[in-house]
């Protein structure tokens, strides 16, 4: 008689859907950037390109920083880690109002194809960072040490 053994698949960490957050929203800023700066290199030209671009590094980056701040600091206490994102979210307010102040002046970028492609790349990176969390497959619990070892319904038969 065959004996059947109770072996249980390896368990993905607490942060795995942090990383396929990432990972799909990075996959979906590339893909605008593309899009966009081809899109907009046909209507406006070389400044469209600029502003496409510029507006992809702008609205991403700070979708991004945002993921990628909650994904760092998920093994941390409560507090700090809630202290480490209020932080990180106050310098990137001041630091997206920086880029945007020092780009008013300057007219080698489209500012249409900017707006637009901030306002897209906020929709579609965290489109797709949501779209990565709920097709992520984490278990809810951690089954305890006596739980391998000693599954429900038995084990070997």
């Amino acid at each position: 008689m065959a004996t059947v053994t109770f072996t249980p698949a390896s368990t993905p960490d607490q942060t795995a859907a942090l990383r396929a957050a990432v990972r799909y929203g990075f996959l979906g800023l590339l893909a605008l950037a593309a899009v966009g700066s081809l899109i907009a290199a046909l209507v406006a030209g070389t400044p469209g390109l600029y502003g496409a671009l510029l507006g992809a590094a702008v609205g991403g980056g700070f979708i991004l920083c945002t993921a990628l701040g909650v994904l760092f600091t998920a093994k941390l206490p409560a507090v700090t880690a809630g202290a480490v994102l209020l932080g990180t979210w106050l310098l990137k307010m001041i630091l997206a109002i920086t880029v945007l102040a020092i780009l008013k002046p300057l007219d080698f970028y489209n500012d249409i194809a900017l707006v637009l492609v901030i306002v897209f790349s906020l929709v579609i990176v965290l489109g797709s960072e949501t779209y990565g969390v709920l097709n992520s497959k984490v278990p809810y619990v951690e089954p305890s040490a006596q739980e391998v070892a000693d599954p429900p319904g038995g084990g070997n038969k």
